[in-house]
């Protein structure tokens, strides 16, 4: 009986910094079911090389220069994912930053994978392998502060009997201030001038709003947001 062999998971690392990129190459390929076929220092070459060939999944840095890791994942979901029905590029985010807004971003933005830089390169293999597959993976560390997201119910009694959900108890202040700009059609950077924070922080705010409300771009969380009644008309 001939045995079947398998293709190997095809990688593209995006990080900065030159000895952590050769780092990680050197230990994903030590693996046979693990092919590093691409590498690049900032979002904005990952982007092009994806024009060449597009790898099964890409271990993405969150804090490169100019386009950073959170901005890129949205950009490869809406520019390759979403128009090949074909392809489906999963996203593992490998980071030092273990802040709530930054999962919650992650996430939102349409990662599969959180994993910190301190990760072993078994454990780091295997998590490619199972998000390959489909499977989410959540670093140890940081699944508590993922499941503060989650709402606790008041009574679980009553929790299965409730049809609609209150979307607009599971946004935090902020989100709801955020939410109340989207409505009113303004970008990122008008949100971040208007709540006087920085961009980033402003796309984290709108990733999570995307993410709790179970919608796929700012139109939707906006068209939701009224007829739902998620915001206070002024």
């Amino acid at each position: 009986m001939a045995l079947v062999m398998t293709k190997p998971v095809k990688v593209m690392i995006v990080e900065d910094y030159k000895l952590t990129r050769v780092g990680l190459k050197c230990a994903l390929n030590n693996f046979e079911d693990i092919e590093v076929i691409q590498e690049a220092e900032t979002a904005e070459e990952a982007i092009k090389l994806l024009e060449k060939e597009k790898p099964d999944v890409i271990i993405m840095d969150l804090g490169l220069p100019d386009m950073n890791g959170l901005e890129a994942t949205v950009k490869i979901n809406e520019e390759f994912n979403k128009k090949s029905e074909n392809q489906d590029i999963k996203i593992i985010i490998l980071t030092s930053h273990n802040r709530e807004e930054e999962i919650t971003a992650s996430l939102g933005a349409g990662a599969t994978g959180y994993c910190m830089k301190d990760i072993d390169p078994d454990t780091l293999a295997e998590v490619i392998k199972q998000v390959n597959k489909g499977a989410c993976w959540l670093d140890p560390e940081v699944c508590k502060i993922a499941l503060k997201q989650f709402p606790k119910p008041e009574n679980t009694k009553l929790m299965y009997k409730q049809e609609k959900t209150d979307d607009k108890g599971h946004l935090t202040e902020r989100e709801q201030e955020v939410l109340k700009l989207l409505v009113k059609g303004k970008s990122n950077t008008e949100i971040a001038s208007d709540l006087i924070v920085s961009v980033h922080t402003a796309k984290a705010h709108v990733c999570s709003i995307l993410q709790k409300l179970c919608v796929d771009d700012r139109v939707q969380a906006a068209v939701k947001a009224i007829k739902e009644g998620l915001v206070e008309n002024e």
